[in-house]
């Protein structure tokens, strides 16, 4: 805050000012003065009210500091919103009047009330606007009283009135970037400025764009990164650094992704060993070698921290030089590599392990769907040859996989089935089909073996005690245990657990048991939201859910900064670097890379959900008046959601179920006490698309009684 700022927050303090009065108080340039203002308001230090200045909500005293809580307003509607607590142990419901004027994305402190409305749920009210974010995106629309105005994206029947000469050539129904430029201590009292306009609101690929500056995602890199990158415009491995490491160049190493992969950062090779058992190579990009410390690109993918992926289109960690260049493991190309080698018994149990600096070739490209034709025995004659120099292992791929998948099912590796959508685009980036995305053999082994690999990268981090990045998941505690326990009530099962907290073979017994019959979908959902979330963390607390004690990300440093870093440990680990000087020089950096690239990762799955959600909508506004028979995926009090077969999901209304006032129990079985009806997670439900707002990603459907 500079000293003009702290003079002017001291005067209002005393009392309102005009800005006459600050003048006349101040004895300032009176341009300076108005800058000054203008910006205060803009960032919440002050709010004006009636031509008078006070202090804003960024400013105001905090009574109850020990009891404030760090958060994120992540929802925002016309009379409530949602903050997600920062240290990730879930989000408090604020009443409208609690709110303040807080804005999506602004980081707040919010109290909880001692008595929230529904017994046991946190609510509360924002006390403080610490950082304010003032750049949003919407569409302009029009008030009740004429007056023009951007709703905010996600944020229905919110609207923030645009100050005089605020449209800035913007169209009713275009998708906009807006920024606040007076805040108020109501939504009401905010004023905004259109800053960039997209094009209508009707088209997915607009919304896209809008959400992706609402959310301050820079798709565009730095010069001074560009630069960097340029050095490799078509760029080959250096000859020297290649006769330095293991050349695995006459192995017959290739890889296998889904067919418009452009950034290829793993590859495996296979061998089945005379003495028994398998050696197993999982030859990752070595992007560390080009991406140096302190160098502008890996400020710049520290900052990213994750590529974001949505429909078509990726938003790249890395410039394309090294994404799709130099690190993509190309097929035929020398490439630098970072090999896991590990040597793993009959039953295919890890023996031993090493990782290794290498130079591989590529023999083909693999791609999902012929892998599981070959496999399966369908493949053409013409994939047989095109997978000629690589089909022996094939098969020895297939026998490891099903005897890792046993070893997993025997310590109780959970597999909760989820839904994944493929958005079908034309060449207008319009979505014209929705896909439910389905994995074969092929997808399930690289996953398992790409699991090894990481799980060999977090044994070195932990065995050899230096700072590292852990991927970690912890055990549920006891509150989501109970609540869980009453789902499982709720859907008629009375399960008991040896201990407080379940085992992983308990849970896994229990998917595998209801994974074919009606309550599979709440039992499945009541597992997954029992579940903590997976993070990163610099201490190894190991993954419940995979059941490791050992489990880290190491296969894709092309669009993860945690595999970056991995690399870079490990290479200095490799050249023999002495212990007290890797804990000098990466304890900080593993504990500032856990902390990003959590934060960021969050941020980048929402974008994606959000988007998406925008294209399904859009390709469902196609299909308004079609009927279909869904599966009901949510139930609230307002009302059940529904799942159609290709994954999109609209919303059934309470009063179209329900004559009386529904009650809903642990969010699996809504019932109607008048009719004596109930629909429950699961059930089929037959409906009628009625309406896709494609700005809000929301579809409406009506119920068709069966």
């Amino acid at each position: 805050m500079t000293p003009l700022q702290k003079r002017i927050l001291e005067a209002v303090k005393r009392r309102p000012h005009t800005l006459r009065d600050l003048q006349n108080n101040l004895q300032v340039d009176n341009s300076q003065l108005r800058n000054t203002v203008t910006a205060m308001v803009a960032t919440g230090l002050l709010s004006a009210r009636d031509g008078r200045y006070v202090p804003g909500l960024a400013t105001l005293e905090n009574t109850a500091a020990p009891q404030a809580i760090p958060c994120t307003l992540v929802k925002l509607a016309a009379r409530f919103g949602f903050a997600s607590r920062d240290d990730g142990t879930g989000d408090i419901f604020i009443p409208g009047r609690a709110l303040h004027g807080a804005m999506p994305q602004d980081k707040i402190l919010v109290k909880l009330f001692d008595r929230p409305r529904v017994e046991g749920s946190a609510e509360g009210e924002v006390t403080e606007v610490v950082t304010p974010h003032n750049s949003f995106a919407g569409t302009l629309t029009v008030t009740e009283d004429g007056r023009l105005a951007v709703e905010p994206d996600g944020c229905r029947d919110v609207h923030i009135i645009l100050q005089k000469d605020g449209a800035n050539g913007a169209q009713l129904g275009d998708k906009v970037g807006a920024l606040l430029t007076s805040r108020g201590n109501r939504h009401a009292d905010h004023r905004a400025a259109v800053t960039q306009r997209f094009g209508s609101a009707e088209f997915a690929s607009e919304c896209a764009k809008a959400i992706l500056y609402g959310r301050d995602v820079r798709q565009d890199f730095p010069p001074e990164v560009l630069q960097e990158a340029a050095a490799y415009d078509n760029a080959a491995i250096d000859p020297s650094e290649a006769a330095h490491r293991m050349d695995l160049r006459g192995l017959p190493i290739f890889t296998i992704d889904s067919a418009e992969t452009k950034d290829i950062d793993d590859a495996i090779s296979l061998m089945k060993l005379q003495e028994g058992g398998y050696e197993l190579g999982v030859h990752i990009a070595d992007v560390s070698h080009y991406v140096r410390p302190g160098s502008a690109m890996d400020e710049e993918a520290f900052e990213r921290a994750t590529s974001i992926y949505y429909a078509d289109k990726v938003i790249p960690m890395l410039p394309t030089q090294l994404s799709n260049g130099i690190c993509s493991l190309n097929e035929g190309t020398d490439r630098l590599a970072f090999s896991c080698l590990m040597r793993l018994d009959e039953a295919g149990n890890i023996h031993s392990y090493q990782f290794v600096k290498t130079v591989i070739r590529s023999r083909v490209k693999g791609v999902y769907k012929e892998i599981n034709a070959l496999l399966d025995g369908t493949a053409a004659e013409e994939v047989r040859r095109k997978y000629a120099d690589v089909l022996p292992q094939l098969p020895v791929m297939q026998e490891l996989y099903e005897k890792r998948l046993e070893l997993r099912r025997a310590r109780g590796g959970m597999e909760i089935e989820s839904d994944e959508a493929k958005l079908v685009m034309d060449e207008q980036s319009r979505c014209v089909d929705v896909i439910k995305r389905t994995r074969g053999v092929s997808e399930c082994m690289i996953e398992e073996f790409m699991l090894l690999a990481n799980q060999c990268a977090a044994n070195a981090g932990r065995t050899h005690h230096v700072p590292f990045v852990y991927r970690v998941h912890e055990a549920p505690d006891e509150e989501r245990m109970e609540k869980l326990r009453e789902t499982l009530k709720a859907c008629g099962l009375n399960v008991h657990f040896q201990g407080k907290t379940p085992t992983q073979l308990e849970l896994s017994a229990l998917l595998d048991e209801t994974r074919d019959q009606p309550i599979r979908i709440p039992i499945h959902t009541g597992i997954l939201r029992s579940m903590q979330k997976a993070r990163y963390s610099p201490e190894p607390l190991g993954h419940f859910g995979l059941v490791l004690k050992d489990y880290a990300h190491f296969t894709s440093p092309i669009r993860r900064y945690p595999d970056l870093a991995i690399h870079r440990i490990l290479t200095d680990m490799l050249v023999g670097q002495p212990h007290e000087r890797l804990v000098t020089n990466y304890t900080d950096f593993a504990t500032r890379t856990c902390e990003q690239s959590s934060r960021q990762e969050v941020a980048a799955v929402r974008i994606e959900r959000d988007v998406e959600d925008c294209y399904k909508a859009e390709y469902m506004h196609s299909h308004l008046g079609e009927v279909y028979t869904g599966t009901i995926s949510g139930i609230t009090p307002r009302g059940v959601f529904v799942a159609l077969e290709n994954t999109v999901e609209g919303f059934i209304p309470a009063a179209q179920l329900c004559k009386g006032e529904p009650t809903v129990t642990e969010g699996v079985r809504l019932y109607d006490p008048l009719t004596g009806r109930h629909w429950m997670l699961g059930d089929p439900i037959k409906i009628k698309v009625t309406a896709a707002d494609v700005p809000l990603g929301r579809i409406d459907f009506d119920f068709i009684p069966m």
